[in-house]
């Protein structure tokens, strides 16, 4: 199987890559040289989509949203300037069609790139009729990934705007290294998460690249709990702890995870008149999550899209229950983080990089 979406692959990117050749080749200057140095103008379309190939200095899964995205706006250029063509029966310049899609793909690559690397703040407010005391302000973390577009030092930064936010506690809910994580990112974003100043603490859980897929990192998954350890976060595997008498808080096993309990069986012995928060990376188990007792539940994962229409593919094939945002069922709330950084891309075409803040009243 893998050899052949190896392949189909492998023929896709060669055709892309013959497409834009032959759209640069169209600039009128390019085919002037042609004419007075036979296939200069060839080699010269060849070497400008040949750079595109330095995007795979970042890695391969970039070059070929970069590659596909400037394509889709060829496609997309050619085929409005014959509409209007057959419309109109006006012409537009094979130049102003080509600079039209280049154009195209820049900005919207670029607005793709700010949108990976800018962390907004999302602010959620709910309220509960349970007994939870003062309002609590939750801050939820997923998805940094740590590597694409926030190293540790960054990573760090972005913990000094969550103090500044003063948070009763915060946290991780999965996949906060990958398997291209450094060691030395991993050392620093796990001290900053020990700097944070939460009331109640830091909680994570797992998410499906934290073991790491390929073990080819430079840092084991011992070396990342211990990390953890060190400083302060409390990792939560199919546990729950009751947190100063208000709620609680359970963590669940990411769903790649063997032996991962049911949600009813996580909450089967709380004490169902406390407030509930339960924290699992993928969202994607809501009716047993709804019918657990559950007040609030935590996702990432999918990272609110990522590149479109990457989610809303997702949710068509059953991937997800949610793609991003704010869900209820039976009682429960599910929200689903877009994440504050994603995998392997440094582009969100289809979201935003964000942390998320709730404040939630009870009685």
């Amino acid at each position: 199987m893998w050899r052949t979406i190896m392949t189909a692959g492998g023929i896709l990117s060669a055709v892309i890559a013959l497409y834009l050749v032959t759209r640069i080749h169209r600039f009128s200057f390019i085919r002037a040289l042609d004419r007075r140095f036979r296939g200069l103008g060839w080699l010269i379309s060849l070497l400008c989509v040949g750079l595109m190939g330095l995007f795979a200095l970042i890695n391969v899964s970039t070059l070929l949203v970069v590659a596909l995205h400037v394509f889709l706006a060829f496609v997309i250029c050619d085929t409005a300037a014959w509409i209007v063509r057959k419309a109109s029966k006006k012409t537009f310049g094979r130049d102003v069609q080509s600079a039209a899609a280049l154009l195209l793909a820049a900005v919207y690559l670029g607005f793709g790139w700010y949108m990976a690397h800018h962390v907004f703040i999302t602010q959620y407010h709910f309220e509960s009729d349970k007994a939870l005391g003062e309002e609590l302000r939750v801050v939820e973390i997923a998805d940094s990934h740590l590597g694409i577009t926030l190293d540790g030092e960054g990573f760090a930064r972005q913990m000094e705007r969550v103090n500044a936010l003063s948070p009763d506690v915060v946290f991780i809910v999965g996949d906060f290294v990958d398997d291209d994580s450094d060691r030395a990112d991993m050392i620093r974003a796990c001290a900053a998460l020990g700097e944070l100043q939460a009331k109640y603490g830091v909680y994570f859980v797992y998410g499906n690249h934290d073991d790491g897929y390929f073990r080819y990192r430079n840092f084991s998954s011992r070396e990342l709990r211990e990390e953890l350890s060190k400083n302060g976060v409390t990792i939560l595997e199919d546990e729950s702890v009751l947190v100063d008498g208000r709620f609680y808080v359970t963590g669940r096993r990411d769903r790649s995870m063997p032996g991962r309990r049911s949600a009813q069986a996580l909450t089967e012995g709380l004490n169902k008149t406390k407030y509930i928060i339960l924290l699992d990376h993928q969202p994607n188990d809501y009716a047993n999550e709804a019918l657990s007792g559950a007040d609030l539940v935590l996702s990432g994962h999918t990272h609110g899209g990522h590149i479109f229409p990457a989610g809303q593919i997702g949710l068509m094939m059953g991937a997800n229950d949610s793609r991003y945002g704010v869900q209820r069922r039976n009682g429960t709330t599910f929200v689903v983080t877009s994440g504050i950084s994603g995998w392997a891309i440094p582009f969100k075409t289809g979201t935003f990089s964000e942390i998320v803040v709730i404040d939630i009243k009870g009685k």
